[in-house]
């Protein structure tokens, strides 16, 4: 690479472009004020400059612009089709996250690839695999346990997590936007909105959902009228998040083969995670969403439809009366979709709250809403498909 790639100055110029002064090489960070007037190196180059060089000329060939780089955002975690192993932000490399990162320059040294396949490397985007695979065989156990055993523990799971959730929401909201949005009425709230879905149907779970939103205006009226549009606006968007879609698992969990539906709907959105990440990490080329989600590409999102449709197609076939494998395909399709914009989703709410995870209860996987954030929005997509194709049970 020759000199003038990196745009010096002609021969002969001086640093302001001016002929007749060679470029000084400087010492970085030489500065003066008019009261201590200029320090020695700039008062020796202005005194053999020509005329019409001036000290300004001289400071600047003193000193170097050093390159601004901004902050990454708080970046998702779940990039599940693994583009960013290693990374819980993603770096400032140009193209991972729509903004160009360090370039370099003269003196600098290249970064240094990150090894993989390190047998002591079991961290991926930050998170203690062991600690993953655990906590998630734990939680595995426990719903296929309170499903098939007695599958109204399952309705209590659904709560608890619904709770956890909201409060992990809510506390979020709070700590980084100042946003007030009662937790005790979309506690109780929720709760109830679960069960009538589980006992009454869809009907039951409107009713409750209203009642929520009107308790939560009512709650919040107790305290300073400040800011009130906006922490009931949050409130209300945090009771059709979390509760109110999870309702549509309740009502699964309802009809006569209750059990096979939900078990149909969790595996199709696992399966569609585990599809992205292994034909993202291996293939994935192309962003889906650099702005919002920086690891998850469109051959991750080919993976996961992939993996979901014939996941639909073996659900339908073994685990649904009356389902057919055509309507398996049509099911695990939805479902990856959905569960990809429940993703993203979340992911969005977490770079406007600056935060990585929503929580911290769950080793090597963050909060329950960071589990639950693919789930949600595909349950209410799997009820009404099971319901179209083999009627509600």
């Amino acid at each position: 690479m020759n000199d003038s790639s990196w745009g010096a100055p002609p021969s002969g110029a001086g640093p302001s472009g001016r002929p007749g002064h060679p470029a000084h090489p400087g010492h970085f960070g030489y500065r003066s004020t008019p009261e201590q007037g200029f320090s020695s190196p700039l008062r020796a180059e202005v005194a053999q400059a020509p005329a019409g060089y001036t000290h300004e000329d001289a400071e600047a060939s003193q000193t170097r612009r050093m390159p601004i780089v901004p902050d990454a955002p708080g970046g998702d975690q779940d990039d599940r089709d693994g583009r960013t192993a290693g990374r819980p932000f993603g770096d400032l490399a140009p193209g991972d996250d729509g903004r160009p990162g360090p370039r370099n320059g003269p003196g600098t040294e290249p970064a240094a690839p990150s090894p993989r396949g390190r047998s002591s490397d079991r961290k991926r985007a930050g998170r203690d695999l062991r600690a993953a695979i655990g906590v998630g065989l734990g939680l595995g156990v426990v719903i296929i346990a309170s499903l098939f055993v007695y599958k109204h523990v399952f309705v209590g799971v659904i709560v608890a997590a619904v709770v956890v959730g909201l409060w992990e929401l809510t506390s979020r909201l709070a700590e980084r936007k100042q946003i007030r949005a009662p937790l005790v009425p979309l506690a109780v709230g929720g709760a109830a909105m679960v069960v009538a879905g589980y006992v009454r149907g869809a009907e039951g779970a409107w009713v409750a959902t209203a009642l929520t939103a009107l308790a939560v205006l009512v709650w919040r009226m107790t305290e300073d009228p400040a800011e009130y549009l906006r922490d009931v606006t949050a409130g209300v968007f945090a009771a059709f998040y979390v509760p109110f879609l999870a309702t549509f698992v309740a009502m699964m969990l309802a009809a006569d083969d209750g059990p096979q539906r939900v078990l149909t709907f969790l595996l199709l959105t696992v399966v569609s995670d585990t599809g992205a990440y292994a034909v993202g990490w291996r293939f994935g080329t192309h962003k889906l969403a650099p702005r919002i989600s920086p690891g998850k590409t469109r051959e991750g999102l080919l993976g996961a439809v992939a993996f979901a449709m014939a996941a639909g197609a073996l659900c339908m076939h073994f685990l649904i009366d009356g389902g057919a494998w055509w309507q398996g395909l049509l099911l695990g399709l939805a479902a990856a979709v959905s569960a990809t914009l429940g993703d993203l989703g979340e992911s969005m709410i977490k770079r406007d709250l600056g935060i990585k995870d929503m929580g911290t209860l769950l080793p090597g996987h963050g909060g329950i809403m960071d589990r639950l954030d693919s789930l949600l929005p595909t349950a209410p997509v799997v009820w009404l498909l099971l319901v179209v194709f083999v009627g509600a049970g």
